[in-house]
């Protein structure tokens, strides 16, 4: 694939990564992928022959990587677990705030809405949550309960960002992150 149609491939991925995140699946309907983005229609259909489906998979597993690499970022610069995950809290927390409260978790609006109806989207958001799960488990490393902590951490954090973005206040995440604390004791 030449620049021009790597670009046009961000471009609608961009876009329905947006509208996805701000509204949902049902949110982030083609025709509105097709405005946002810039794209000729067919563009659509070349680079995602499978569908809206395809797209918002795909989308799904971008945004994973984004927050996975910030993960990676914030758990080399963290001198220990507990710093580390109030270190992705507040991130969260600022990306959630920054974006006027509709930008929560990439992955859970799409869980919630498709995960039940869609095979290629579950696969996705299981994809993404597991990937968050091991990179957390990593950073637990030495822990005896590294596997069940890395999925209470992300349940409580899941939870703490659907708390704020109905709230509108970061006071669930700084909760959180003190209970994570007391946790990891």
């Amino acid at each position: 694939m030449g620049q021009k149609g790597a670009e046009t491939r961000d471009r609608l991925l961009d876009a329905t990564q947006e509208l996805v995140e701000t509204g949902g699946y049902f949110g982030a309907g083609l025709n509105q992928v097709i405005a946002v983005s810039g794209a000729p229609r067919g563009s659509l259909y070349f680079h995602f022959p499978g569908g809206k489906d395809q797209l918002v998979g795909e989308s799904v597993r971008r945004a994973g990587r984004a927050i996975g690499d910030a993960l990676e970022g914030l758990a080399d610069s963290s001198p220990s677990v507990a710093e580390f995950v109030e270190g992705v809290l507040r991130h969260l927390g600022d990306r959630l705030e920054g974006s006027g409260w509709r930008k929560g978790c990439p992955v859970a609006t799409v869980a919630l809405e498709m995960a039940a109806t869609s095979d290629p989207l579950q696969e996705a958001c299981s994809e993404v949550y597991t990937s968050w799960e091991r990179a957390l488990r990593a950073r637990l490393d030495g822990h005896p309960d590294a596997d069940d902590l890395s999925v209470t951490i992300l349940a409580l954090v899941e939870g703490a960002l659907l708390l704020a973005r109905a709230h509108r206040s970061r006071e669930p995440l700084s909760r959180v992150a003190r209970q994570i604390t007391a946790l990891l004791r």
